[in-house]
């Protein structure tokens, strides 16, 4: 079943087409990679599925219906969860009451038991009364996946959730990623291509803001188009 379909979808930036008529389309369950060089167009693409920049053109459409103009906060009601590039944690908060908004901001009964549970997930239980803002850079991007993980989405989308992390964080990262689904489905944009091919199910390629190839993780790698566009650059995972 198609849980998300973007057809069209365009938004430019004084002439500069970050994104370009994509038609995009994600299944229920999957985890799906989106990969391209520097400047392709991924945070953009992710920012207007999220609802963080508005589409100049085409529609999305998540769970059956269309949501091109439905503001961010109502597409996080919907089920729509965006972890950032950049972290973003409540510094002088603990732990516990970061990942306890994202639970309250969905109106659960089970405040301390999801929080906890989340925070379990991400392995991050032992440091619930730490503050945030204390937490080394890649616990940081830890929390930030448990409250994405704590709002219960139908889609968790993780933008460059590695980056910052020590080769054992990834590996526990990677078991999170697992077990999300097929309760959910995740959208991983994501430079450390071990981690997209060991994750992914499918992967797209954008290349200056168009689809250059959809495939899985074997048919994107043996693509001549995407090697000369992205794997081939001895400099793509930088």
């Amino acid at each position: 079943m198609t849980l998300l379909e973007a057809r069209g979808l365009t938004r430019h930036f004084d002439g500069l087409k970050a994104v370009d008529g994509v038609d995009f389309d994600l299944e229920e369950g999957e985890i799906h990679a989106l990969i391209g060089p520097n400047g392709a167009g991924k945070t953009t693409f992710v920012s207007l599925l999220s609802g963080r920049i508005p589409v100049q053109s085409g529609t999305i459409r998540f769970a059956g219906r269309d949501i091109t103009r439905t503001p961010a906060h109502a597409r996080v009601r919907a089920g729509i969860a965006y972890t950032f590039q950049i972290t973003q944690v409540y510094g002088a908060l603990t732990v516990f009451d970061n990942v306890a908004l994202a639970v309250q901001s969905r109106h659960s009964r089970r405040l301390a038991e999801d929080t906890t549970e989340a925070l379990t997930r991400v392995g991050l239980e032992a440091r619930a009364d730490q503050i945030a803002g204390t937490l080394s850079y890649g616990h940081q991007r830890l929390l930030e996946v448990a409250m994405g993980l704590a709002l219960k989405p139908k889609l968790l989308i993780l933008d460059e959730p590695t980056q910052g992390l020590a080769q054992g964080e990834i590996e526990t990262f990677k078991d999170i990623v697992r077990g999300v689904v097929p309760e959910a489905t995740v959208l991983l944009i994501e430079h450390n291509m071990d981690v997209v091919m060991d994750l992914a199910h499918r992967i797209t390629v954008l290349n200056f803001g168009e689809v250059l190839a959809t495939g899985t993780p074997k048919t994107i790698r043996a693509d001549k188009a995407v090697q000369a566009a992205y794997l081939g650059d001895p400099h793509a995972a930088a």
